[in-house]
């Protein structure tokens, strides 16, 4: 029997590297997987700087960024991507999107015009802070997932926890299939982490890490707020930041200046950390990972962090709770009480090995080849299932 042909899969993404979040992570660790087996992995984005290179090739992946004029909150307009999705998409077996955007409506309707299969990642629901504008657009961007979903040949969700959750997801449950996230890094450096807590301990107090951007939905300030009881018991504890903090589309940051200089002594802010040598030494630094979000999907940073040993306090969300309830590595407390995140830290901290796996086991519950074997199966059959087909591929079987 032969081999199946190299697909051809073009992805449509709002921002990629390196604009870095959970979500551009995401999509980047299984294009480049793909491309590692010979796919061919071209991704269409927004030139979202203008010294990036308009078309390069990264670790086996083509990227494609576009000009991008116009910016509205986190959106960026790119007046010729319909052009350019339309030539792209006629070359490609099937077409990989990810929301929440703006642009996929624009991509399910090419899709339909060019006949091509689109599998689309959702990476959560979008929520914005308050005000008239985020209203609005968080309202389109929703009749525009939904006008997408209606037509895709299938939704990717992070957990089933997460899509029986999620006003995204829930109308179209029957189309959603659960992939984990793909999670890969490497062990920590012991040499460097010894270097790492020296540096940020406070005379060889406890340190409490933050993964993520300081924005309203992951309530940063609720893990300030939670010295108040964690130094009741460890006065020299130290939260140390890894992230980007002054976010230009959100005031979240200048809004709690008052609270970050009550404890300016106590915190640590080390912005973006793009390798991912740096990110496995700063996790095994931590006696434990906080994230006080409203919401979450997943939240990839809490496998990150178990893998290098370091528990986990993750607030009551869905999507979010599952690698703690998966694990055991952890605990998880009420969204919005940073008292119940004070406790559980200080619980953890009293108690750590109780809430330690090895990484081998976290690498099975969480395994990267079984996320990019999903990813491929869904796309293999996504293609067959395209009106028009590139030579090479079997015809489509009925589906199941």
């Amino acid at each position: 029997m032969t081999e199946p042909r190299p697909l051809k899969i073009l992805i449509s993404i709002l921002y990629y590297v390196p604009h870095y979040t959970g979500y551009t992570i995401h999509v980047r660790d299984v294009a480049e997987a793909l491309a590692a087996r010979g796919h061919e992995v071209t991704v269409i984005c927004a030139r979202h700087h203008l010294d990036l290179p308009r078309d390069e090739v990264i670790n086996g992946v083509r990227i494609v960024r576009l000009w991008a004029p116009i910016r509205l909150s986190r959106a960026m307009i790119m007046p010729t991507y319909p052009l350019a999705l339309y030539a792209f998409m006629r070359k490609y077996d099937v077409i990989f999107s990810n929301s929440p955007s703006f642009e996929t409506v624009l991509t399910s309707l090419v899709a339909r015009l060019t006949g091509k299969s689109v599998i689309n990642t959702h990476h959560g629901d979008l929520i914005l802070p308050a005000g008239f504008t985020n209203r609005f657009i968080q309202g389109v961007t929703f009749e525009l997932f939904k006008f997408m979903a209606r037509h895709a040949h299938r939704l990717i969700a992070y957990s089933h926890d997460y899509a029986d959750n999620s006003y995204y997801l829930q109308p179209f449950r029957e189309k959603v299939s659960v992939i984990y996230p793909p999670v890969q890094l490497p062990k920590p450096d012991p040499v460097r982490v010894k270097e790492l807590r020296a540096q940020w301990q406070k005379d060889g107090g406890v340190l409490i890490g933050y993964s993520g951007r300081f924005v309203q939905e992951k309530r940063p300030e609720l893990l300030i707020k939670a010295l108040e009881g964690i130094n009741k018991t460890y006065p020299n504890a130290r939260i140390v930041f890894a992230g980007q903090y002054d976010i230009p589309y959100e005031d979240t940051w200048k809004i709690h200046q008052p609270l970050i200089e009550k404890y300016r002594d106590q915190l640590i802010f080390l912005g973006i950390i793009t390798s991912r040598e740096a990110m496995a030494n700063f996790y095994a630094a931590l006696d434990v990972l906080v994230l006080p979000s409203d919401t979450e999907c997943f939240a990839l940073v809490q496998v990150e962090a178990m893998l290098c040993g370091t528990p986990v306090v993750m607030t009551d969300t869905p999507g979010g709770r599952v690698p703690v309830t998966v694990t055991g590595m952890g605990k998880i407390v009420p969204r919005g009480d940073y008292r119940a995140i004070a406790n559980a830290v200080v619980e953890i901290l009293q108690d750590r090995d109780a809430y330690r796996k090895p990484r081998t086991e976290i690498e099975k519950d969480f395994s990267f080849e079984e996320t990019i074997n999903r990813y491929e199966r869904h796309f293999r059959e996504a293609a067959k299932h395209s009106r028009v087909k590139l030579p090479g591929l079997e015809p489509s079987p009925e589906s199941n």
